[in-house]
């Protein structure tokens, strides 16, 4: 089954569903939608929605298809009228399925008539599941050592160096390509075998390097030498003036909930939201506030990217977001947004080409402004960070380690109010 595109949007008394089915049969149309569930179904294409609110069928429900564009379009009366539903741009989060009604009981009794196959193909066709692969369990790997989104994942430096040691036993290409693998991972973290450094450890190291690495002659020279510095401080990012009618449309309004959604996504965003594959996490309470602070420290390393190249990414972009991220570059594990905010303005002062403390503060501010937005402005600041390293051969593995899970959880986390930080 394909996933088709599609849009949602609503006014006060309807949401709107606008689903792109080019080449489907018009005679093959399937739509049923009750409460906050919504299935569509048009060979080749499936589509089930998790919807935020409440939708009821009262006969003032309509829906259209226009043939020439392949797009069907269904119009659905709120349950509550005036509500506003949050959240219609997180696609990933509104495909998530819902657990089955349908499931098999533990205690079943002995001669119940089993369903028809009529009803079993009618419930598998519209409970259609995928079950993300699941890594092998710990063992004995210490946990201490423990990295990626919310200290998650383990073992994965440990697997490619294992692999490259059976090389005897491999063709030379398949041979060569691990070990390429393995180089690329070592190359897009400063930290050496993370699977066997502790997160004290990596700290002491990382501080270790950056003392080393700090130039006093070159950060004299950008502080006294500072007219480029000085023309990139007054850059304003896309997000300054949404965060300027955001503000002035709070003190308009008192019930932000209800203001429009100034952040939209272009159709590039929407296949990227599209094509993740939606899962949960599981985070207790010490987790779940270190995937808030990674979240602080890799929006910081983005906002300097932002500002250092007016917007205008360049071959170094990626090099430049990991490198000041202590969470991408050392696999950093956080206690609180003091340190975040230390380490990130130690890297500043040590690593890029331009090492100016008003760059910190600047790039401080424009985090602020992106955790004040709220979901949709983080979330597609991470996007264009998983694009970036997408297109960069070594840091795409960051992605896997990091921001996809990043795009995919904030889609689902809580009210931005959670995210904003006293930085």
């Amino acid at each position: 089954m394909i996933t088709p595109a599609f849009e949602l949007s609503q006014d006060p008394d309807f949401l709107t569903i606008t689903i792109s089915v080019p080449y489907a049969r018009v005679s093959e149309f399937d739509v049923y939608f009750e409460g906050s569930d919504f299935k569509f179904y048009a060979k080749p294409y499936f589509l089930r929605l998790t919807l935020p609110g409440r939708i009821v069928e009262n006969g003032r429900e309509a829906a259209s298809y226009d043939a020439d564009k392949g797009v069907f379009t269904v119009r659905m009366p709120k349950e509550t009228p005036a509500q506003h539903f949050e959240g219609l741009n997180m696609l990933t989060a509104l495909l998530a399925p819902k657990k089955s009604r349908s499931a098999k009981p533990l205690v079943e009794e002995i001669g119940t008539p089993e369903l028809s196959e009529q009803e079993q193909e009618e419930e598998l066709d519209w409970e259609i599941e995928q079950i993300p692969y699941e890594a092998a369990t710990k063992n004995t790997l210490n946990t201490q050592c423990q990295y990626g989104f919310g200290n998650l994942r383990w073992g994965v430096f440990q697997r490619l160096q294992l692999l490259s040691r059976r090389r005897k036993n491999l063709t030379t290409w398949k041979y060569i390509w691990q070990c390429s693998q393995l180089d690329e991972l070592n190359d897009v973290v400063d930290v050496k075998n993370p699977d066997l450094t502790p997160v004290t450890e990596r700290r002491q190291k990382r501080l270790a390097a950056e003392e080393a690495k700090f130039d006093p002659d070159h950060y004299l020279a950008d502080f006294f030498e500072d007219e480029a510095i000085q023309g990139l401080l007054k850059y304003k990012a896309w997000w300054t003036n949404l965060y300027a009618k955001r503000m002035a449309s709070v003190e308009e309004s008192q019930e932000p909930g209800n203001q429009t959604e100034l952040v939209s996504f272009s159709e590039e965003e929407k296949y990227q939201l599209r094509n993740f594959t939606n899962k949960s996490y599981l985070l207790d309470k010490g987790a779940h506030h270190q995937v808030y602070l990674s979240l602080v420290d890799i929006l910081l390393a983005y906002s300097y990217e932002m500002c250092v190249t007016e917007g205008e990414k360049n071959v170094e972009s990626s090099w430049n977001i990991r490198k000041l991220s202590s969470t991408l570059s050392w696999l950093e594990s956080w206690t609180s947004v003091h340190d975040v905010l230390i380490a990130f303005g130690r890297r500043v002062l040590c690593y890029p080409l331009y090492r100016h403390f008003k760059l910190v503060t600047k790039a401080q501010r424009d985090t602020i402004q992106i955790l004040q937005l709220g979901k949709s402005a983080i979330l597609k600041c991470l996007l264009d960070i998983h694009k970036i390293f997408r297109e960069n051969d070594p840091a795409y593995i960051l992605n896997d380690l990091y921001i996809s899970d990043y795009c995919i959880w904030i889609q689902k986390a809580k009210d931005s109010s959670n995210l904003v930080f006293r930085l």
